[in-house]
């Protein structure tokens, strides 16, 4: 037996100091904004009744396949699919045999774990950088310049540390798409020469509001290859930054904890902030999650600025020195107007996008909508904080197909009036089968039942104590009332399409099981996770707007060589190792494709394709690694190309733009730049088939 891959980081969860310092303000070594007294899923468990008996007591679980119904209650797809497996003797394939084996879909050879200064891909795959931070997109913008950078040309230009991507269909433009980014957070020691921290200047703080935000850049794809390359000045073509305006909708739109001096409406924002996972809604916009918008304000003074994790001193970036509403001394209820979902409609460059108040306040990771049977939205969330929650939000309006004027209004509402959910989740085993180890419970897998707690409805507050104003911008605090269960890091949340389950990425928690915080549960398994899970979840009936769900881990992640590793009973010793999940996306076939944020096994970052259902489900294959420092972001998977963010390329503590860490893109001598990344086969068939 092999030893266990080496830890990569001694920081939590393997990302550098830097990348800590500048996306989430320090948060790992911060008190865990949730220290609130309820109920967790590990007290739950002590009074669990047996599996049995319990199932019994539940409705009756089913999700559709396309080869009828499973249900995540009953016998356990391991079981049988190794009965399976063993009726035909049939030997799942090993990851370094030939690329025909496999999962349709992931019938490529597996990248092996490096730490190589690139981006690195199977043999028969090509790739091409599509686009740089600072590359000209808009009309009139100047090629990109480090050394003569100002906040007007970087307006115009690609944002930097590219996350959540999204490609969407441009009619009547053959070999075009629109493709829309997020921008999460600047790093000014990679960004600026010569940067002071203590002291930075106007001009540079200008400049990364305006890499902040979202980019709408048409691609076009070259003909014969999978090579993108953006459109240059095309008019759908668009930035919107720290500085862009922004429409507050939905039931605490003009709320009073939403109005400052600058607007005492409640209902105009400037910028939209930290902007991490989204998702794509099948009416056309795109959803964005703004995430660890704490960090960019200064001296907070309330209970609630700290269970949002904002600080009482200075910020890291000085922003509240150039602009005082960052200073909530001075504007307490600026740090309200961030932490929303945002609607874009990259269709309509002249439209305002929309924070949707109906969706809650939290650090949300992303959100991924599904539909009912009837056409009402349904939109899974996660809150990226340790011990914080999964939520859900259904709406009350059913969505017009078509992409007449009329129908495209119609859907521009209908994220603004519905039910906002927490979960709960109970495990089915006694608590003394869960003791932090990560060993499996005798039933042989960590699973339970679930329910979906109301927490308002429009105007109408289900939270005993909270109006519904105070449920929708302190949603956190709902949570904790109400007894939600507190997650390792819940990020990315993303239904399938083919099965209608949902798949939650867990990314880790190194509190888990510390001195005064909550020890293992059983779907948080592992005391100090360093690795993370990812969750999978079946709602009753196979109905999304439910108020039931079953679950079970799918993964839970590491070096299969751990014992508490587990991949959803596929033979660990053919599997590639995974640390830290965090986006997800599904490709054609129903494999699940995650990039993750701060392996820990000694390699860097990367993407991986998983088999969600059949006789190879949990086989886990990398697909690619990313370059030094950086993390793998916003991965969308297409029948015949893959696109991916790197972000935060070269970010390795003591890095500077005198001192670089990387050399991607361009090369030695160059700065380094967060880019999005497509590939493809180089013989021009699917991805993986």
């Amino acid at each position: 037996m092999r030893n266990l891959l080496p830890f990569i980081s001694s920081h939590p969860g393997g990302r550098s100091a830097l990348t800590c310092r500048f996306r989430c303000g320090d948060a790992c070594f911060k008190e865990t904004p949730n220290n609130s007294d309820n109920e967790y899923a590990g007290d739950i468990i002590a009074g669990a009744v047996s599996r049995r008996s319990m199932m019994r007591a539940a409705a009756v679980v089913t999700v559709a396949t396309a080869a009828g119904t499973a249900a995540l209650t009953g016998p356990s797809a391991p079981q049988a699919e190794a009965a399976a497996l063993a009726g035909h003797g049939h030997r799942p394939g090993h990851p370094h045999e030939p690329a025909r084996s496999g999962a349709r879909g992931l019938r490529f050879s597996p990248v092996a774990p490096n730490k190589d200064d690139k981006v690195t891909i199977p043999d028969g795959y090509a790739q091409n950088v599509v686009i740089r931070w600072g590359d000209p997109i808009l009309r009139g913008a100047p090629a990109f310049d480090p050394d003569k950078q100002t906040a007007k040309a970087q307006a115009g230009q690609f944002g930097y540390n590219n996350d959540f991507l999204s490609l969407l269909p441009l009619r009547g433009e053959r070999g075009r798409q629109v493709m829309v980014a997020n921008h999460e957070y600047t790093d000014e020691l990679l960004m600026f020469r010569g940067y002071d921290p203590a002291n930075p200047t106007r001009e540079q703080v200008e400049i990364a509001w305006a890499a902040h935000g979202l980019s709408v850049v048409v691609v076009q794809e070259e003909n014969r290859t999978g090579k993108l390359g953006p459109v240059n000045r095309h008019p759908l073509n668009r930035r919107l930054t720290a500085t862009s305006e922004f429409r507050v909708t939905g039931p605490a739109a003009g709320s009073p904890l939403l109005r400052t001096s600058a607007d005492r409406t409640g209902r105009k924002v400037l910028g939209t902030l930290n902007n991490c996972g989204g998702g794509t809604t099948p009416w056309g916009t795109t959803l964005h999650g703004e995430e660890n918008f704490n960090q960019y304000f200064a001296n907070g003074n309330t209970d609630m600025h700290k269970r949002y994790g904002i600080g009482t001193g200075a910020s890291e970036r000085k922003w509240e020195r150039f602009d005082r509403r960052f200073d909530l001394a001075k504007e307490p209820n600026e740090a309200n107007r961030f932490g929303w979902v945002v609607e874009l409609d990259p269709y309509d460059p002249d439209s305002t996008p929309r924070k949707r108040t109906a969706l809650g306040r939290f650090k949300h990771e992303a959100a991924e909508p599904r539909l009912t049977s009837d056409g009402r939205p349904v939109v899974y969330m996660g809150d990226d904080e340790k011990f914080d929650y999964l939520y859900k939000f259904v709406s009350s309006k059913r969505m017009k197909k078509g992409n007449s004027r009329a129908a495209r209004e119609h859907n521009l509402t209908l994220l603004d009036e519905g039910t906002l959910y927490v979960a709960k989740l109970t495990g089915d085993s006694p608590v003394t089968e869960i003791d932090g180890t990560g060993k499996l419970p005798v039933d042989g897998e960590f699973d339970g039942s679930g329910v979906w707690i109301p927490l308002a409805t429009g105007i109408t507050s289900h939270v005993p104590g909270m109006t519904a104003d105070e449920v929708y911008v302190y949603t956190r605090l709902a949570g904790d009332k109400v007894g939600a269960t507190k997650m390792d890091r819940p990020e990315d949340v993303e239904p399938s399409p083919r099965t209608g389950r949902v798949y939650v990425a867990l990314t880790n928690n190194s509190d888990r099981g510390k001195e005064g915080k909550p020890g293992a549960d059983e779907a948080n398994p592992r005391n100090g996770n360093k690795h993370g899970q990812i969750l999978e979840l079946a709602e009753n009936w196979d109905d999304p707007a439910g108020d039931g769900f079953a679950w079970r881990l799918f993964l839970v992640a590491g070096d299969p060589e751990d014992p508490s590793t587990y991949y959803a009973g596929f033979p660990k010793e053919n599997v590639s190792p995974i640390s830290c999940p965090d986006n997800v996306a599904f490709d054609a076939h129903g494999n699940l494709w995650i990039s993750t944020d701060g392996n820990k096994l000694g390699s860097h970052d990367g993407l991986f394709g998983v088999a969600t259902h059949g006789d190879r489900r949990g086989e886990l294959k990398q697909f690619l690694t990313v370059p030094t420092g950086a993390e793998t972001c916003g991965p969308v998977i297409q029948d015949r190309r893959v696109l991916v963010a790197v972000q935060h390329p070269g970010e390795v503590d003591g890095a500077s733009v005198e001192n670089p860490a990387s050399v991607w893109p361009d090369g030695p001598g160059r700065i380094v730049r967060p880019s999005v990344v497509a590939v493809w086969r180089k013989d021009g068939r699917d991805i993986g088939v």
